[in-house]
C-alpha cells in the first residue's frame, strides 16, 4: 500500500454546495487517499448532506441502492447476490438508513462480510448504524456534514460515532450558509449586479467571487437580505437545478442542502467590503451565519469541543 495511506490519520475538506463540485471532491478524495485494498467504504452524514454526490464522485458508474430521488432498487443486489452464492459486481452499494427497515441488521453484516471475503468493495451509506452488528471498522471513513472528514482509522480510532458527533451537528451552519449565500445573490441580483464569477468557501459561511471589484453598498445587501430572512419565507427544491424562495424562482445545483425556511438562518452578517484573493486576482463578497467559530481549526479536529 502507498505509505500515504498508511500515515494518514485524517483529513478535513470544506463541504462544497454544487453538485459539480460535491463530484469533483469525491474523485480528488479517491484518487488521494484510497486503495485498491481499501473494500470496505463507511459513509455517514445526515440526510441531504449530499453524500451520494460524494459516492458518486468517488466511484463513478456505481449503481446506488438509494439514490436522492429516493428510487430504490429492489431487491438490494448485495442480498440478491449473496442468496445466488456469486457475485456479479466488485463494488456494491448499500444504504443502512432505509434497508435495516426491510431486513434485520445482523443479516446485512453478514452480507457485507461473506461480500469483502469475496474481494468485493462495499460502500456502506450511514454507516454508524452497521458497526454495532459487523465487529469491525471501515478501512475508510467518510463524514460530510459541514466539512468533510476522510480517515483511516486505526486500533484506537476514529470511531463511527467520533465522525458522526461533528458531521451532523455541522451540516446545520452548511445550510444555514448556502441558503444566506443564494438570498445575498437574489438580492445582488435586484441592484443590478451580475452573477458570481465563481464561489469560495469559509468556516460558517460563503464567499461570491467576482473578477471586478463592483461598485455596491454591501450595508444595503445585508439589510435587505435580513429583511428576507426575517420574513421566514419557505425554500422549496425544484427539480435538480432550481429552487423557490417564496415565490421567487433561481438556478441552484445544490438544491436539498438547504433549510427549509429563511427563518432558520441565524446571525446573518456581510462583511462591509470585498475581500481581495491575490493568489486568484478575484474578488469576494464573504458572509457568515451562526455564532463565530472558536478558532480556524477548533471545529475540523476529531473530537473537537462542540461549537454550539
Amino acid at each position: 500500500m502507498n505509505q500515504i495511506h498508511e500515515f494518514l490519520m485524517h483529513s478535513v475538506y470544506f463541504a462544497p454546495r454544487g453538485k459539480r463540485r460535491i463530484h469533483e471532491l469525491g474523485e480528488h478524495l479517491a484518487q488521494r487517499y484510497m486503495s485498491a485494498e481499501d473494500l470496505l467504504v463507511g459513509v455517514i452524514g445526515d440526510a441531504g448532506a449530499g453524500k451520494s454526490l460524494l459516492i458518486q464522485g468517488m466511484f463513478p458508474g456505481l449503481e446506488l441502492s438509494n439514490d436522492d430521488e429516493r428510487i430504490n432498487i429492489r431487491p438490494l443486489p448485495l442480498l440478491s447476490d449473496v442468496e445466488d452464492g456469486a457475485f456479479e459486481h466488485h463494488t456494491y452499494h448499500l444504504d443502512m438508513l432505509f434497508e435495516q427497515a426491510f431486513t434485520q441488521p445482523g443479516i446485512l453484516a453478514d452480507a457485507v462480510n461473506r461480500a469483502i471475503a469475496d474481494g468485493c468493495r462495499v460502500v456502506v451509506e450511514h454507516f454508524d448504524l452497521l458497526y454495532p452488528y459487523l465487529h469491525m471498522n471501515a478501512r475508510i471513513l467518510v463524514g460530510i456534514g459541514e466539512e468533510v472528514i476522510i480517515a483511516r482509522p486505526g486500533l484506537f480510532g476514529p470511531e463511527p460515532e467520533e465522525i458522526r458527533s461533528i458531521v451532523y451537528p455541522s451540516l446545520y451552519y452548511r445550510k444555514m450558509a448556502h441558503s444566506a449565500e443564494d438570498i445575498t445573490q437574489q438580492v445582488l441580483s435586484r441592484m443590478g449586479m451580475p452573477m458570481a464569477d465563481d464561489h469560495g468557501d469559509v468556516r460558517h459561511g460563503f464567499m461570491l467571487c467576482f473578477s471586478l471589484k463592483h461598485q455596491v453598498d454591501l450595508a444595503l445587501v445585508e439589510r435587505l437580505a435580513k429583511e428576507i430572512i426575517d420574513s421566514s419565507l419557505p425554500i422549496t427544491p425544484v427539480g435538480e437545478k432550481s429552487i423557490h424562495i417564496g415565490d421567487y424562482g433561481l438556478a441552484c445545483t445544490g438544491p436539498r442542502i438547504h433549510v427549509r425556511n429563511t427563518g432558520e438562518i441565524k446571525n446573518f452578517r456581510l462583511l462591509p467590503d470585498f475581500v481581495y484573493n491575490p493568489h486568484r486576482n478575484e474578488y469576494g463578497i464573504v458572509g457568515f451565519v451562526g455564532e463565530k467559530p472558536i478558532n480556524f481549526l477548533a471545529g475540523s479536529r476529531i473530537g473537537a469541543e462542540p461549537l454550539f
